[in-house]
């Protein structure tokens, strides 16, 4: 069975960091991309940022670039997302998932369960 379980998020006051962790076990985690997806309230969840099984990174919102790095550690089957000057519309809750390859989209059902960041301003 997938699991994937997101830790490390919290309540921040803007210009603070945050560290997400995503651990996975129950699949081969060397082989698949992990993407962060996040959702606040009343919005739809978008992509934030993936890596592929070969380090490749994507990102999906320009307004993370230079502030977001994620990083995996396939021994520890981890995936990390360093989050520095925060800023409160990073309001959301954060979820990681297992795609094949990275996407904007991901329609599987491979995800974490969540875990609430909060950047206050």
């Amino acid at each position: 069975e997938v699991q994937l379980v997101e830790s490390g998020g919290g309540l921040v006051q803007a210009g603070g960091s945050l560290r997400l962790t995503c651990a996975g076990s129950g699949f081969t985690f060397a082989d698949y991309a992990i993407a962060w997806f996040r959702q606040d309230p009343g919005k739809g969840r978008e992509a934030v940022v993936c890596i592929s099984n070969t380090d490749d990174v994507e990102y999906f919102q320009d307004s993370v670039k230079g502030r977001f790095t994620i990083s995996r550690d396939n021994d520890k089957s981890t995936v990390s997302l360093q989050m520095n000057d925060l800023k409160p519309e990073d309001t959301a809750v954060y979820f990681c998932a297992a795609p094949i390859y990275c996407s904007e989209s991901y329609y599987g059902d491979d995800w974490g369960q969540g875990i609430q960041v909060t950047v206050s301003a």
